[in-house]
């Protein structure tokens, strides 16, 4: 898949900061499917269950508003930090080390 410029100008710039851990790119078509990752902790079946979660913590805070207007999600856990923008036809996750 290209991806426009921009997207890989941001992608980039991501992947250079030391407290990110990784990033996927996710589209919403049911299932969840990813389209692009980088770090080790997205490969495999720990990808696919990362993209699973930001799949239904998505739909489910979607579902529970009103508006379907959500422009930006953060999520900590005692290791770390999710992030997710959601768009209307893909999904971006951060992960990053937040103690870092």
């Amino acid at each position: 898949m290209a991806t426009p410029p921009e997207l890989e100008q941001t992608l980039t710039m991501l992947t250079s900061h030391r407290t990110v851990l990784g990033y996927m790119l996710l589209s919403r078509s049911h299932p969840i499917t990813i389209i692009r990752h980088s770090g080790v902790v997205f490969e495999g079946d720990q990808g696919k269950k990362y993209a699973g979660a930001v799949g239904r913590i998505v739909q489910s805070v979607q579902t529970g508003l009103e508006e379907d207007d959500i422009k930006f999600m953060r999520i900590r856990t005692k290791r770390h930090e999710i992030m997710i923008s959601p768009g209307e036809r893909y999904l971006l996750a951060v992960l990053h080390d937040p103690t870092s």
